[in-house]
């Protein structure tokens, strides 16, 4: 379970930052950052229903973080919180968090009204977008973790990566346009540098 590499005994004791997948992420931080994936979402499902949604593209192309390189300050405020929740958090602590959010989601994502539209602050999200942006999320960090631990990265769901695959090439298309995209996958001769989408 990719999650389970929280447990005390795969995170190593210090916040080490040599052979990170992200520099500027610790493993402490990259493993809070994850499980927020999972806890965040418990609270999210919890809170009042918003009102209007967008889509699940403008979610992203609406974020400054997804285009401003990780020297932004979005990105760095974001890797500040992970830091500091997680040097006020043992691996234990965590773990049992993301088991208890995700015993919690087992009896609650289901009960979801198709409709309900989850509210993020200055916009919402139709439940399953919202839940999509998790899974993205969780499949993307699970590599990162994985590799700044020397680790195997774990299977994830095909459904989850699928999903994943396919939101992640909608937003390298609006990043660097459809051509280049087709180009990249299809024709080497001609591929781009770069089609990453985050």
């Amino acid at each position: 379970m990719p999650l389970a590499s929280v447990h005390t005994g795969i995170l190593p004791p210090p916040p080490h930052r040599q052979g990170l997948a992200l520099p500027d992420f610790s493993t402490g931080g990259l493993a809070r950052h994850l499980a927020n994936q999972v806890t965040q979402t418990v609270t999210f499902l919890a809170a009042p229903p918003g009102e209007s949604a967008i889509s699940v593209l403008e979610h992203f192309t609406g974020n400054a973080w997804v285009t401003s390189g990780v020297g932004s300050a979005d990105n760095i405020d974001i890797r500040r919180r992970s830091e500091q929740t997680a040097a006020a958090t043992t691996a234990r602590e965590l773990a049992d968090a993301v088991d208890a959010a995700l015993t919690d989601l087992g009896a609650t994502v289901t009960t979801q009204p198709p409709d309900r539209i989850v509210d993020l602050g200055a916009w919402g999200l139709k439940v399953d977008d919202f839940l999509l942006t998790r899974v993205m999320e969780l499949v993307v960090h699970t590599d990162d973790l994985a590799v700044s631990l020397g680790l195997p990265t774990p299977p994830m769901p095909q459904t989850a990566t699928e999903a994943t695959i396919q939101l992640l090439s909608s937003l390298a298309a609006w990043r660097h346009g459809s051509l280049n995209v087709i180009r990249a996958l299809a024709r080497q001769e001609r591929a781009p540098a770069s089609i990453s989408a985050l």
